[in-house]
């Protein structure tokens, strides 16, 4: 099969399309036919293996122990292993596989469900990371309810963009923030209020929230619980910077640090990647509540010049990979 691989860590001229066996599939695994997948900064991260925690937790200290890149999934069961009870061939599917930017991948039975039908497989495939972030973000740290008025930094990426859909359909009042060019995107995704942080300084508004969900990372906390109630809740679910070791990280660390010692509730999550939050946003995308922006589709053999576009910051909503 074809497949985007990389021996080493690097920017994208480590990567390289060439021919592979296919995966071999374990007994809770299923092989998928790859149809498209999905573009985020994670799949950045596993390329370059940064920060350096990210090696040590088991993708290869020296180097990728799995060379083909990708995470994002949408396609056909090929077969499956002999423990898995929930899928068949030929159902389509999406989730998160191991090493998606190829012809094939396999993907473990518990991160993957059936595909809602009607997405389309490009549609699908923008789904699974970006999305099932966002509603941990939205639903079970910043415990959003009817009424909420919530500020989202950073509204006009893969995360942002579900962010804001899914805290308008539990009810918030939202301001969304996001740069010039891309207000129309989050306008009609269904922000109450878009600010143009270009322009505009966010924090200098008067305006308090009961929610802070801070996608875009790059805002000191003393700012961001400036506008936030005495008992508000800041969620930070992003924080990328140059560095090696922490990434960004260091603002989180410090955000969970102070929290007990204030009345305001300061914290982060790590993702986590399982069937039943694709099943809780399955209702929402097929009612149209939720749906997928996707910006550009590139070819397999592109993915090197997708990466780069995303890392530049060109991106409104997701990226995908398509596999002819």
């Amino acid at each position: 099969m074809l497949a985007m691989t990389q021996e080493d860590y690097g920017s994208t001229e480590v990567l390289e399309l060439r021919e592979i066996d296919k995966p071999e599939i374990g007994d809770d695994e299923v092989l998928v036919r790859v149809r498209a997948a999905g573009v985020d900064r994670g799949v950045w991260h596993l390329m370059a293996g940064l920060p350096y925690p990210i090696r040590l937790a088991g993708y290869g200290v020296r180097a990728p122990k799995n060379p083909v890149i990708g995470m994002d999934v949408a396609g056909v069961v090929e077969a499956i292993g002999k423990d898995v009870t929930r899928f068949r061939p030929g159902d389509e599917v999406f989730g998160v596989g191991k090493g998606t930017f190829a012809e094939y991948t396999r993907c473990p039975e518990a991160k993957l469900a059936l595909k809602p039908a009607n997405l389309t497989f490009e549609q699908a495939a923008a789904v699974p990371i970006s999305a099932m972030t966002a509603l941990q973000g939205v639903r079970d740290h910043g415990r959003i309810k009817s009424g909420d008025k919530v500020l989202i930094t950073g509204a006009s990426g893969g995360v942002g963009s579900y962010t804001v859909q899914l805290a308008k359909a539990f009810g918030a009042e939202v301001t969304a923030v996001c740069s010039t060019t891309k207000l129309d995107l989050v306008r009609s995704l269904g922000a109450d209020q878009v600010v143009d942080y270009i322009r505009q300084d966010f924090t200098a508004s008067g305006i308090r929230y009961d929610v802070i969900l801070d996608i875009a990372g790059n805002t000191r906390l003393s700012r961001l619980r400036r506008i936030l109630t005495p008992t508000g809740t800041l969620v930070i679910m992003g924080g990328e910077t140059d560095g090696k070791w922490l990434g960004g990280t260091d603002r989180q660390l410090r955000a969970m640090l102070l929290s007990p010692f204030i009345g305001q509730r300061l914290g982060t999550f790590v993702n986590t990647e399982k069937h039943e939050f694709l099943l809780d946003l399955t209702p929402l995308l097929e009612s149209g509540q939720v749906r997928p922006v996707v910006d550009r589709q590139f070819p397999l053999e592109e993915a090197p010049k997708a990466i780069r576009y995303l890392i530049e910051g060109h991106a409104r909503g997701k990226l995908v990979i398509t596999v002819p």
